[in-house]
């Protein structure tokens, strides 16, 4: 079994844009990194192989405080998201993964359980997907060979839940369902998530509390900036 994180580069202007017009860049993107080290920090308690997948491919250096937890570290390489997963998945069987799985970082709090079901749920069906409320997806997984489900695919759009099932269907493949949960891309999500994190103060990771701070801090500034 192997678990990919994949994860961009905190640089401003360049990640969480959607978040950024009403936080600001600098905000989102201080909160996108925390997001990346809260997820590493959790999933870390997985007992399975585990890679943090970055970009842009010359900031490893940014991505190595993972090593210490046992995340082998890979570049996603170049071309729009669909490119990078197709690879991730063709690599990841070329190296004799029989199950694996994608989540990003827009989901600190996603249940681990979700994870470990969907590894499951691959005995059954060859692709899994987790959907999310603004028509994509959190998770993705695949046993080989990889699934013709990413080309042509209108990433970041409200599409892209419907136009993989549509890829699925044309290939004659059936999915697995998991559970919905929430990307963190939009204001309301920020407060979602605020109130989340202060319903289960004694779970939290050191990484989720660290989050939980500053998400609590910035929801009381004028604004409501991250």
């Amino acid at each position: 079994m192997l678990l990919a994180l994949f994860a961009k580069y905190w640089q401003p202007g360049f990640v969480k844009t959607r978040l950024a017009r009403a936080v600001g860049s600098e905000a989102a993107a201080q909160f996108h990194r925390l997001c990346v080290e809260a997820l590493v920090d959790r999933l870390a308690e997985l007992q399975i192989t585990r890679v943090l997948a970055y970009t842009p491919d010359e900031k490893q250096q940014a991505f190595t405080f993972a090593v210490k937890q046992g995340w082998e570290l890979l570049p996603q390489g170049e071309g729009d998201l669909g490119l990078r997963l197709e690879r991730f998945f063709h690599w990841a069987f070329d190296r004799g993964a029989t199950r694996a799985a994608v989540i990003g970082a827009d989901s600190p709090t996603l249940p681990l359980d979700y994870i470990m079901l969907a590894l499951d749920r691959l005995a059954q069906q060859p692709v899994v997907l987790g959907p999310t409320a603004d028509g994509g997806y959190y998770l993705v997984a695949a046993r080989p060979p990889v699934p013709p489900i990413f080309r042509q695919i209108a990433w970041g759009s409200a599409q892209v839940w419907h136009q993989t099932l549509e890829r699925l269907q044309s290939a004659g493949l059936a999915a697995a369902i998991l559970p919905g949960w929430y990307d963190v891309d939009e204001p309301q999500d920020l407060i979602r998530l605020a109130d989340e994190l202060a319903g289960d103060q004694p779970a939290h990771s050191q990484a989720l509390a660290s989050l939980a701070t500053r998400l609590a801090a910035s929801l009381r500034r004028p604004g409501g900036g991250a």
